[in-house]
């Protein structure tokens, strides 16, 4: 796993999940806020305590989870 020093992991923040340096920000909102037109300038303007390298690696996070694997499967007769 390449290292995400901006994405934590706690079991009582979030409900574990992916979140930004322990705050009470999902990886996820941080995409849906992208996916959804936002820039990274008016992502901080409405969370002021993130910052550019957050989103930055909140995105490269996402694209590390995305890579896929296809392993196919010979079924003998």
């Amino acid at each position: 796993m390449p290292s995400f020093d901006r994405i934590s992991f706690d079991s009582n923040v979030m409900g574990g999940k992916a979140c930004i340096r322990g705050m009470r920000v999902t990886v996820s909102l941080v995409l849906n806020l992208v996916a959804n037109g936002m820039t990274p300038e008016e992502i901080i303007e409405a969370y002021p305590y993130l910052e550019k390298d957050d989103i930055r690696q909140a995105l490269q996070y996402a694209a590390w989870l995305s890579e896929e694997r296809v392993h196919p499967i010979e079924i003998s007769a």
